[in-house]
């Protein structure tokens, strides 16, 4: 592949995923139309942050390749896949992430989210904050 069928290429892939970067709390249309988030049930507590350089390793508990851009996170018992919505306390701050990682192993701590869902929500240098994590649930209006 030439040089410019290569940066066409990734070009491509990096349009195809700004849209799981997104914050806003509105999904994605269906055939059926459009849907919205519910919120299905709500924790608080503290949030930390982690990254490749941290993790020990670069895959997730769901075999995923840890990114420290992604919009992903760790959650003790919550079903992979899980779209939350993570709200920094703090500042007000939040970002929708999906769980595809198990943790945070330090008790008193919710979740664990990617490096850069922390320096999104503002607290990447502080390292842990006080959040309020809301399971979402697609729901058709």
């Amino acid at each position: 592949m030439t040089r410019n069928l290569k940066s066409v290429a990734l070009a491509i892939a990096g349009a195809l995923m700004l849209p799981s970067c997104s914050t806003q709390a509105t999904a994605s249309n269906r055939s059926s139309g459009p849907t919205e988030w519910k919120v299905s049930s709500v924790q608080t507590g503290k949030a930390s942050w982690y990254g490749v350089h941290c993790n020990g390793g670069t895959r997730t508990a769901s075999g995923e390749r840890l990114s420290n851009l992604a919009a992903t996170a760790a959650h003790k018992t919550l079903p992979m896949g899980t779209q939350v919505r993570v709200t920094n306390l703090s500042n007000g701050m939040s970002e929708v992430v999906r769980i595809n990682d198990r943790g945070p192993y330090t008790k008193g701590r919710v979740i664990d989210v990617t490096e850069g869902v922390a320096q999104r929500l503002g607290f990447r240098s502080r390292g842990i904050v006080p959040v309020k994590v809301e399971v979402l649930k697609m729901s058709d209006n």
